[in-house]
C-alpha cells in the first residue's frame, strides 16, 4: 500500500512539473508568451495590466453595445431635405451620458473655471459662460429665464443651453481631467484632499494626455508633493521613489467627448427593443417603440413620451392633464428613458454632436464608425526632446495651462501613408482640392470651383458669388427639442448651425469610447 502511495505521489509530481514547464513555454500569467521571461515582477522588468478586468463606465455614463443599423431616414421625407438618405453602418460599443448635461453639471464646471482661472486668466472663465440672452424674444416676456435659468436651483436638473459647440467640447476636456484626477486619488497615486479648487495655489496644471506621456510634468512639476501612499516607494538605499499610473495599467479612462452623429443616432434608436433573433423587425421612427408620441401602456396610457411642441401655441397640453414640464425645457428625467436607459433622446433639447455637416453620408468611403471632422494632430516636441505644454503666458480657453501643445500633421510627413494623406480631413472627398471636378485644379487654396465656398471674414468675405452656407465650421445637431414639432423627434433627422452660434433649444451630452470587445454579458445561443 505504501509503495502504491509513493508511486501515486511520484506520478502526480511528474504531471505537475510537466504542466509548469508547458505553462512556462506557452507563457503563463507572470511569464511572457513571446519570450518566456518573467513579467509583472516586483524585481522590475516589463509590466503589463494583469489586473485589468475591463473598462468601467465613467461617472454619468451608460454602456451601449455596438452593432449594425440603418443610419438615416427610413420614413417618407415630407420636408424633402434629402440630407439623411439611409445607409448601412456599423458602430463599435461605446459609453454615452444617461442624460443631457444639466445646469448643475455645467455650474460645477463654471465654479472650477472661476476659482482656478478667473483671477489670472479672466478671459478663460468668461469664454466658458453660456449665452443666457438666448431666452430673449422681441415679442415675448422671458427675462426670468435670462436671469435665472442657468443658476437658480429650480432649473438645476434642466439641460444647459446657450452653449456653443466649442464650449461643449471644452467642457468634455475639463470633465476628462477631473474624472481621471479622482481616479488617481482613489487609487492612491494622489494624496486625498490635496486636489480642491478652493485650496489649489497658482501653477495648477493637470492634463490627462500630458500625465500619461510625462507624469512628472503634472501640477507644474510638483507631483512629488502630492503623491499618495501607493505612489511612494522606498528602494534598497532608503530613498523615496515615486511611481505613476501608466497607460499599460488601464487605470485612467479615455477622454470624454461629444458623440459622433452615428453614435448618437444609434443610441437614440435603441434598436434592441425591436429585435427578433438576429434581425430587426421593421422600421423605427422614434426613440421608443411604436408610431405615436403617446404611451400605449396601461399604467400611463395617453401620456406624452417626450417634451416637444404639440401644435401652434401648445407647448405642453392642458394644465393638469398632459403637462409635465414648464412650457420650456423640463427636468432631464421627466420622461421615460429608451431601451438603452437613456433619457431625453427625443425632445427637451436638441444636442450638438461631433460631426462637421455635409448633406451626404459617404458610405462608399466608410461604413464603420462613420465620422466627418477628423483633424489629426501630433504633440510638439521641444529642442530638449520633451513634449511642449502650454505655459501661463500662452494659455487660453482651448489650451489651459498644462495642456499639450499640438499641431496639425504636415502633409509632407504623410508621403508613405496609404490610409490618409492630409491632417485636416473635414472636407475629405467633399469639396477639397482632391475631390474637385476641375481637370487641372490649382495647387493652392485660391479661387477654384469649390463645392462649399461659404464666405468667412478672414479669407473670402468679398466673394460675390456664394453657393452655400456650409463650411468646415458647420456642426451637426440632432434630435428634437421643446421648440420643435414631432417631426424632429425622429433620430434620423439632422440639422446644422455654425459651431459658434447659441440657441435656447440646443444642449449636449458626452460620450466615451469603449476599449475592448463588445462586452456582452450573456452569450447568445448562436453566433
Amino acid at each position: 500500500m505504501k509503495k502504491y502511495n509513493l508511486f501515486f505521489l511520484f506520478f502526480v509530481s511528474i504531471l505537475f512539473i510537466m504542466g509548469c514547464n508547458r505553462n512556462s513555454m506557452k507563457g503563463g500569467k507572470n511569464s511572457s508568451q513571446a519570450t518566456g521571461w518573467k513579467i509583472n515582477s516586483k524585481d522590475g522588468g516589463f509590466q503589463s495590466g494583469k489586473d485589468f478586468k475591463g473598462q468601467p463606465a465613467g461617472p454619468g455614463l451608460v454602456f451601449v453595445e455596438g452593432g449594425t443599423y440603418t443610419k438615416g431616414n427610413v420614413k417618407d421625407n415630407v420636408m424633402h431635405d434629402w440630407n439623411n438618405s439611409p445607409t448601412q453602418q456599423y458602430v463599435r460599443s461605446f459609453f454615452i451620458d444617461e442624460t443631457e448635461v444639466t445646469n448643475e453639471m455645467y455650474g460645477e464646471y463654471l465654479y472650477w473655471m472661476k476659482t482656478i482661472f478667473a483671477e489670472n486668466f479672466s478671459e478663460i472663465y468668461k469664454a466658458a459662460l453660456p449665452d443666457t440672452l438666448v431666452w430673449r424674444n422681441p415679442l415675448g416676456f422671458n427675462e426670468d429665464m435670462v436671469n435665472n435659468y442657468l443658476r437658480h436651483p429650480a432649473f438645476k436638473n434642466h439641460p444647459v443651453v446657450g452653449v456653443t459647440w466649442k464650449q461643449a467640447v471644452n467642457f468634455a476636456k475639463w470633465r476628462t481631467d477631473r474624472v481621471n484626477e479622482q481616479i488617481l486619488v482613489s487609487e492612491g497615486f494622489i494624496r486625498e484632499g490635496v486636489i480642491n479648487p478652493d485650496s489649489i495655489s497658482d501653477g495648477y496644471t493637470f492634463n490627462s494626455k500630458a500625465y500619461l506621456l510625462d507624469p512628472t510634468s503634472a501640477y507644474g512639476g510638483k507631483m512629488n508633493e502630492l503623491a499618495g501612499d501607493k505612489s511612494k516607494e522606498t528602494n534598497e538605499d532608503g530613498e523615496d521613489k515615486i511611481s505613476y499610473a501608466s497607460r499599460e495599467e488601464g487605470i485612467m479612462l479615455p477622454e470624454y467627448r461629444l458623440p459622433t452623429e452615428t453614435e448618437w443616432e444609434y443610441a437614440a434608436l435603441a434598436l434592441s427593443e425591436i429585435t427578433k433573433d438576429n434581425v430587426y423587425r421593421g422600421k423605427k421612427k422614434f426613440p421608443w417603440d411604436g408610431e405615436y408620441t403617446r404611451s400605449g401602456k396601461k399604467k400611463n396610457v395617453g401620456d406624452q413620451l417626450a417634451n416637444f411642441k404639440l401644435s401652434d401655441g401648445d407647448y405642453g397640453g392642458i394644465a393638469g392633464w398632459s403637462e409635465v414640464g414648464s412650457g420650456i425645457t423640463t427636468s432631464v428625467r421627466a420622461y421615460p428613458p429608451n431601451d438603452f436607459g437613456l433619457y431625453g433622446m427625443g425632445g427637451n433639447v436638441a444636442e450638438w454632436v461631433a460631426d462637421v455637416y455635409r448633406p451626404i453620408i459617404d458610405e462608399e468611403a466608410n461604413d464603420f464608425n462613420y465620422y466627418r471632422g477628423n483633424v489629426f494632430k501630433e504633440t510638439v516636441i521641444g529642442e530638449d526632446g520633451k513634449m511642449v505644454t502650454t505655459d501661463a503666458e500662452n494659455a487660453d480657453y482651448d489650451y489651459l495651462p498644462g495642456s499639450l501643445v499640438e499641431e496639425v500633421v504636415k502633409t509632407e510627413d504623410l508621403v508613405d501613408r496609404v490610409n490618409y494623406s492630409t491632417g485636416d480631413n473635414r472636407d475629405f472627398n467633399d469639396g477639397d482640392l482632391t475631390s474637385t471636378r476641375d481637370k487641372n485644379p490649382p495647387t493652392y487654396e485660391g479661387d477654384f470651383s469649390r463645392m462649399y465656398n461659404s464666405p468667412t471674414d478672414e479669407t473670402n468675405a468679398d466673394r460675390k458669388e456664394t453657393t452655400t452656407l456650409i463650411d468646415n465650421e458647420a456642426k451637426v445637431y440632432k434630435g428634437g427639442s421643446w421648440l420643435d414639432r414631432a417631426y424632429y423627434l425622429d433620430p434620423a433627422q439632422r440639422r446644422h448651425l455654425p459651431g459658434s452660434m447659441t440657441t435656447n433649444f440646443i444642449g449636449f451630452r458626452c460620450a466615451m469610447s469603449y476599449l475592448g470587445e463588445s462586452r456582452i454579458t450573456t452569450k447568445p445561443s448562436r453566433r
